[in-house]
């Protein structure tokens, strides 16, 4: 059994760490601020001194466990969807956090309380710039590269309308963003032209663009159907 003065020491401690991590969510206008981390953080306390001060009681951990999962229940009431964002997973985790606090001050651990609240306190303070700059830099830069694909359709001239149409047809939900279409008649090759797509698509995808334009060759007309990676500025 505790005396009361360590059982109000202990207490004392779980709501002034409560409230120091509490200050931060309230400075910031969050749903759950000064008082919600400070009443956490005292209820946790006072269960795990319930432990401690209950005799028979051979395994107070038992009733700190059964806080970490209680608490989940708490945070999840802070968490909101608008629209396709989620709202509000931090201040659940801080809720969580000051939980652990209040547990290790009901403990008797003072000073792991409050390395624990000081660190609850930096990581929402100093860690909220850098993952502001995360947030907005480029996406993958690797995935955001375009390349440039220069494909070509040889095919007699009165095939002309009907090659254009099916690649255009083939080009449709693949990703690929046309840019440019055009046709030219061969030099030297009576009846024959040359149909011409510059295309653009996020990152390599030449596996797609294979099987987009495979049924070119199996018509009738086309004599040939190739394609290359060229560069933007060629365009």
């Amino acid at each position: 059994m505790l005396e009361w003065w360590e059982f109000a020491l202990r207490l004392g401690c779980a709501l002034a760490l409560g409230a120091l991590v509490g200050v931060e969510r309230q400075w910031r206008a969050r749903m759950a601020g000064l008082r919600t981390n400070a009443l956490v953080a005292v209820g946790s306390a006072l269960f795990v001194l319930l432990a401690v001060n209950t005799v028979d009681e051979i395994s107070p951990t038992r009733i700190a466990a059964q806080v970490v999962s209680g608490i989940g229940f708490l945070g999840a009431g802070v968490i909101l969807r608008d629209g396709i964002n989620v709202r509000g997973i931090n201040t659940a985790a801080t809720i969580w956090c000051a939980a652990a606090v209040g547990v290790l001050a009901g403990s008797g651990l003072y000073l792991g309380a409050l390395m624990g609240a000081a660190t609850i306190v930096a990581a929402n303070v100093l860690l909220r710039p850098i993952a502001r700059v995360l947030e907005n830099r480029p996406a993958d830069a690797a995935s955001e590269v375009q390349t440039c694909y220069r494909l070509r359709v040889v095919c007699r001239d009165d095939q002309e309308a009907h090659v254009r149409a099916l690649l255009l047809q083939a080009l449709l939900g693949t990703g690929f963003v046309l840019r440019s279409l055009d046709s030219r008649h061969i030099e030297d090759e009576q009846h024959m032209v040359t149909v011409q797509a510059d295309l653009t698509a996020t990152g390599r995808q030449d596996e797609v663009l294979e099987q987009a334009i495979s049924r070119l060759s199996l018509e009738p007309g086309v004599s040939a159907v190739h394609w290359k990676v060229v560069d933007e500025l060629s365009l």
